[in-house]
């Protein structure tokens, strides 16, 4: 469970890894979005504007912006070649290179992500829910290091905000996805798509370099509320999470299976999980106002 970020040294960071600016369809400047999420306590962001010829493939330079207390990471929203419901795909690229090439001709969404990969980046399945990828277009990508499960433009744009259900058809399935949750934020006029959702990364230093490799070894969780200060497993007995007060604590595995506890302002549960018979458990912790945080999955042969 070397992955788990709880007992790791460093420090916890908040931030954002899907936004857009005017380098792209969003309605603010590179540096009015950097201000915006520095004046409300985030420590890092990534602009990951549109990587379409008709925005002269931006790779959004955000490195003015940066100051003892926040730093950013270059990216983009990539797109490639045609989804299997003949959709554009988008891939988002953190950490990518200022010299990104553009499209190679004829690429896909897969050789899209085999390119940022190598380009250093940390590559997240963006929003599957939000255009209808299906298991199979998800599977062609299972290189990448993580699904988007929140996406926060998607509540106002057609409801389809949240995208769990992929995640853990992936991880029945045997293939290893993390999970992120972001905003993707346009700034558009009656639009809630800020502070919807963000990443905590555990890392020992606030700099472009050591954010990602936090999130390359996957030594983060996500959230829409609540925060998880502590989890401790045990293969195949039991879980241990302290978090910030919940509702509802949940284990969950394969299939249906999964173990809970409720109550009123829960900080500290242990859970059960000998009956789970899964290869592995993620956890979730929701609080009374429905704002939910997970931790990335947890295999037990890792």
């Amino acid at each position: 469970m070397h992955k788990q970020p709880f007992d790791k040294p460093g420090q916890w960071f908040r931030g954002n890894l899907h936004t857009h600016s005017t380098r792209s369809d969003g309605r603010l400047t590179p540096e009015a979005v950097c201000d915006y999420y520095r004046d409300r306590g985030y420590h890092f962001l990534s602009i990951t504007d549109h990587f379409m010829q008709q925005y002269g493939y931006p790779i959004t330079d955000t490195a003015p912006f940066r100051s003892d207390n926040f730093t950013t990471l270059l990216g983009a929203e990539l797109h490639a070649g045609q989804t299997a419901t003949n959709e554009l795909w988008h891939i988002l690229g953190i950490g990518l290179p200022a010299d990104f090439p553009s499209n190679l001709i004829g690429e896909d969404g897969p050789g899209m992500t085999r390119r940022a990969l190598d380009a250093g980046a940390y590559v997240s399945v963006a929003h599957p829910a939000w255009y209808n990828l299906t298991e199979e277009d998800v599977l062609s990508l299972h290189e990448a290091h993580s699904i988007e499960v929140i996406n926060g433009i998607s509540a106002d744009h057609n409801d389809r905000i949240d995208s769990m259900y992929m995640v853990d058809v992936m991880l029945a399935r045997g293939t290893r996805f993390d999970i992120l949750a972001t905003d993707d934020a346009h700034f558009k006029p009656n639009f809630r798509d800020t502070l919807r959702g963000w990443t905590w990364v555990k890392s020992e230093a606030l700099t472009p370099e050591a954010i990602l490799a936090a999130l390359k070894a996957g030594h983060c969780y996500n959230s829409t509320g609540p925060e998880i200060f502590d989890v401790k497993v045990v293969p195949n007995d039991s879980v241990t999470i302290r978090c910030s007060p919940a509702e509802s604590i949940f284990v969950t595995g394969k299939g249906a299976r999964a173990v809970h506890q409720h109550g009123e302002g829960i900080t500290e549960a242990t859970l059960d999980i000998r009956r789970l018979n899964s290869a592995y458990c993620r956890i979730t912790v929701r609080d009374a106002a429905g704002g939910r945080a997970w931790t990335n999955p947890i295999w037990w042969d890792v």
